[in-house]
Formats: C-alpha cells, sequence, structure tokens
C-alpha cells in the first residue's frame, strides 16, 4: 500500500470526525484533529503520538521514532476498527499539545 493509499484508508476510517485533516509532508502525511496534531504517515506506517490515551487503546503497541532524530511516536494496529480509531483520536486530543501560533513574515 502507497503512503497516499494509506492516507485515502486512514482518512475513510475517520471520516465521521469532521474536524480530521491530513497535509502532504516531506513523501509522508500529517493529521490533524480539531487542529492538533495527532499523527502521521511515515516510512513505517500510520503513526500516533505518544500519549496515554493512545497507550489506553494499543496497549500492546510499539513506540519507535518514525526518522531519525525524531520523538518515539506509536504505531497503530487497530485501523482496521473505524470506531475505536475514531474514540482514540478523541480522547488524545485533550493531552495533544495546542499548535503554536505562526508567525507573521515581514
Amino acid at each position: 500500500m502507497t503512503n497516499r493509499e494509506l492516507a485515502d484508508f486512514v482518512s475513510a476510517q475517520l471520516a465521521p470526525l469532521p474536524e480530521v485533516r491530513r497535509i502532504p509532508m516531506m513523501g509522508g502525511f500529517i493529521f490533524y484533529y480539531r487542529e492538533r496534531i495527532f499523527g502521521g504517515i511515515y516510512g513505517t506506517g500510520f503513526m500516533v503520538k505518544n500519549v496515554p490515551a493512545a497507550w489506553r487503546f494499543m496497549p500492546g503497541t510499539s513506540a519507535e521514532p518514525p526518522y531519525d532524530g525524531a520523538k518515539p511516536m506509536l504505531h497503530v494496529p487497530i485501523l482496521a476498527d473505524s470506531a475505536k480509531l475514531r474514540a482514540m483520536v478523541q480522547a488524545m486530543w485533550e493531552e495533544l499539545p495546542e499548535r503554536p501560533p505562526r508567525k507573521r513574515k515581514r
């Protein structure tokens, strides 16, 4: 499955959540929920931020950096379970950092 096909699949699974969006980023995709980054598609597949809510939904998953120098993220083995995936993303929102304000260009 290509990164775009995986992004389309994840987007379809999360479609009932109206505030999910994705943006392409360096060959992968970054996913936002209510304007907070919760995960993305990297060379190793779909991964989410390493927060307690994600661990509650996926206790047996593993954490590893998606690329050299990155913070560890969690592999998502529950992609086929749309309801569980949506519930996890909603639960994660409170634990995710707010998006920093954009600096104006001069």
